[in-house]
C-alpha cells in the first residue's frame, strides 16, 4: 500500500489540492493527515471539510496545536498566530469545530507512529528540531518509524543498533530505505507553510510493499494563496511567507 502522510496544511486550498491531485497521479492508496488543518491560511473551513471526507474514505487525522488552539486556548501562541486563530474561529461551523475537538493526538498502525508534534509528549507540542528532541521520541515508543509534522522543515532522523542518533535532509523524489536495523523519524514538512526556504509544498510518500518514504515537493499557486490571505485581512507576514517559504 502507498500512504500519502500530509501535514501542516495551515487553510491552504491551493498547497492541499496540488499535493492531494500529485498523490491521486502518484497511485496512492490512502491518506494519514498529521495536524494543523487551520491556522495562517485563507481556507480553514474547505481544509477541515477535506480532511473530514478522507477520513470517511478510510484516511487517519490527528490533531495539531493550531486545531487545539482554535476549539481551545491560544494562550501560548505568539501575536500573529493567535491573530490567526482568532480569525479562523470566525469562519468555522459548530460542525467542524467538534470534528476538530474529535481528534486524536496520535495514532499506529503496525510498525507506525504518527503525530503531530513529538512521540513522548504529543499534547505539549513540542518540536523536534534536534537529536536531543529526537532520542526523547525514540525513548518514548519502540514503532520502527515515527511520522512528525509540526516544525515545517523536512528532515529525517535514525537510531542505530547502538543507539547512536544522527540525521539528514531529505532529497525530495528519492525514495529512503527505511530499514529494519534502524528505527525512523521523519519529519514531514508542510503542506501548507513551508519554511526550509522553499515554497513549494512539502509532503511524503510510505511505501508499505518497499518500505520506503519518499518526500515530494509539490509547486502550487503560491501567489493566489497568498493574495486570499492578505483579502482576509490576515496578518501580512502570512502572506509573505508562502512566497518566500520561510
Amino acid at each position: 500500500m502507498r500512504i500519502a502522510l500530509l501535514s501542516d496544511v495551515h487553510a491552504n486550498r491551493e498547497a492541499l489540492s496540488a499535493c492531494l491531485a500529485h498523490a491521486q497521479a502518484c497511485s496512492v492508496d490512502r491518506h494519514i493527515f498529521l495536524g494543523d488543518y487551520v491556522g495562517y491560511g485563507a481556507d480553514p473551513g474547505w481544509a477541515v471539510d477535506t480532511v473530514a471526507a478522507h477520513i470517511e474514505a478510510g484516511a487517519i487525522a490527528v490533531l495539531g496545536n493550531h486545531d487545539a488552539a482554535v476549539v481551545g486556548s491560544d494562550a501560548d501562541m505568539n501575536d500573529t498566530a493567535r491573530a490567526a486563530i482568532a480569525w479562523t474561529r470566525t469562519q468555522l461551523t459548530p460542525q467542524q469545530c467538534d470534528f476538530l475537538r474529535g481528534l486524536p493526538l496520535s495514532a499506529s498502525e503496525v510498525d507506525s507512529l504518527f503525530v503531530h508534534a513529538s512521540a513522548w509528549a504529543p499534547e505539549a507540542w513540542d518540536y523536534v528540531t534536534d537529536v536531543r528532541a529526537a532520542s526523547r521520541s525514540f525513548g518514548a515508543t519502540q514503532q520502527h518509524a515515527t511520522f512528525c509534522g509540526h516544525v515545517h522543515v523536512p528532515e529525517i532522523y535514525h537510531l542505530s543498533g547502538t543507539g547512536k542518533i544522527a540525521s539528514f535532509t531529505p532529497i525530495a523524489g528519492t525514495a529512503i530505505p527505511l530499514t529494519p536495523q534502524r528505527r525512523w523519524l521523519a519529519i514531514l514538512g508542510a503542506v501548507g507553510q513551508p519554511r526550509d526556504g522553499i515554497p513549494a509544498a512539502s509532503y511524503a510518500i510510505l511505501d508499505e510493499e518497499r518500505t520506503t518514504l519518499t518526500y515530494m515537493r509539490v509547486p502550487y499557486d503560491a501567489a493566489g494563496a497568498a493574495a486570499k490571505v492578505r483579502a482576509a485581512g490576515l496578518p501580512a507576514v502570512l502572506s509573505l511567507r508562502l512566497l518566500a517559504g520561510r
